[in-house]
């Protein structure tokens, strides 16, 4: 056998060779409190609906929302994020149940507050879970959605929010203007700790089926291509998140996230706020359903997905995955 030496400068294998080797060189390292989890909340009590489109996610009643919030603070995450399924009986065009003080989410915010003080809460601020055409905007007399209209209904949603005891409210309908707007308001209602996490790039994606699923929420016309954004445009994904942090925003978020590392990417070059990003429904129900048949492992696919998100610069992510993942961290 030759023993001929080669003239290799630099043997990087050699920080490969094994797993302790590997974990001290890692660079990027994913944690418990990088992670948001959705929850989402129904009425009733004792009531566990799992979601087909999102295999292992479920609808709960405030009271086993307050159980699992709890032991998700348990095992290190620290923030829950807030979405209301509505009954359509109470979803009206101009939806007042959305700040509703004695609404479900209201009183979702109060119980988890309560029962869990130290977990972060996050409510989402939009108005298609309580409108009957699924829109996040009012809707006028040539079915255009209304910005500013929509924006005095925001204001009353967050506020009703910062009175139940959120810790940030979380606009995500991609109106102009509202994140001034809303940081005006909280901050003349004395309500200057209560964040804002910006949706601020949110893109019209495909990629929103089994949330839409989830929240029972029907597009009774259209698309939402008039305020989402076009998934080929990033310079503008770049303004809008200029536009967010200089009214205010404290934390500006990328939706979709793996099919959009890119922009995550050119948003941590542009800013020092704090980056969240959306591991949104259609991206965990793809590695669930190629798991369920058996072509991919999910767990290691979903682990490999959280892991290039925050690589790409994203410090806080958003997952359906969240409880799923946490014995693997």
């Amino acid at each position: 056998m030759s023993t001929t030496s080669f003239n290799v400068p630099m043997r990087l294998r050699r920080n490969r060779k094994s797993e302790p080797v590997r974990k001290m060189v890692q660079e990027t390292i994913l944690m418990p409190q990088d992670l948001v989890a959705p929850l989402f909340v129904i009425d009733g009590m004792q009531k566990q609906e799992p979601i087909h489109s999102l295999p292992g996610v479920a609808r709960l009643s405030i009271d086993l929302a307050v159980q699992e919030a709890q032991a998700l603070y348990e095992l290190g995450v620290c923030a829950v994020a807030l979405f209301p399924i509505i009954d359509p009986r109470l979803k009206t065009p101009l939806p007042s149940e959305a700040w509703n003080p004695q609404g479900l989410l209201a009183v979702a915010i109060q119980e988890i507050k309560a029962r869990v003080p130290h977990l972060c809460i996050i409510a989402d601020v939009a108005l298609d879970p309580f409108t009957p055409h699924g829109h996040d905007g009012l809707i006028n007399d040539r079915g255009e959605i209304c910005n500013d209209a929509t924006i005095e209904c925001l204001i009353h949603m967050s506020l009703m929010q910062a009175r139940s005891g959120v810790d940030f409210v979380a606009p995500s309908d991609m109106m102009d203007g509202r994140v001034g707007a809303i940081r005006k308001a909280l901050d003349e209602e004395g309500f200057q700790n209560v964040g804002i996490i910006a949706y601020s790039a949110k893109y019209a994606s495909a990629l929103y089926g089994p949330f839409r699923d989830a929240l029972q929420v029907r597009l009774a016309f259209g698309d939402k291509k008039t305020y989402q954004m076009d998934p080929a445009n990033s310079r503008e994904a770049l303004l809008e998140a200029a536009l967010d942090e200089e009214e205010g925003a404290d934390i500006l978020m990328v939706k979709p996230a793996s099919l959009y590392l890119d922009i995550i990417a050119k948003l941590r070059n542009q800013t020092k706020r704090p980056i969240a990003a959306y591991h949104v429904s259609g991206e965990y129900a793809m590695a669930m359903a190629a798991d369920r048949l058996g072509w991919l492992d999910a767990d290691k696919v979903l682990y490999e997905t959280l892991l290039s998100i925050k690589r790409a610069g994203a410090d806080i992510i958003f997952t359906y995955a969240a409880r799923r993942i946490l014995k693997n961290l």
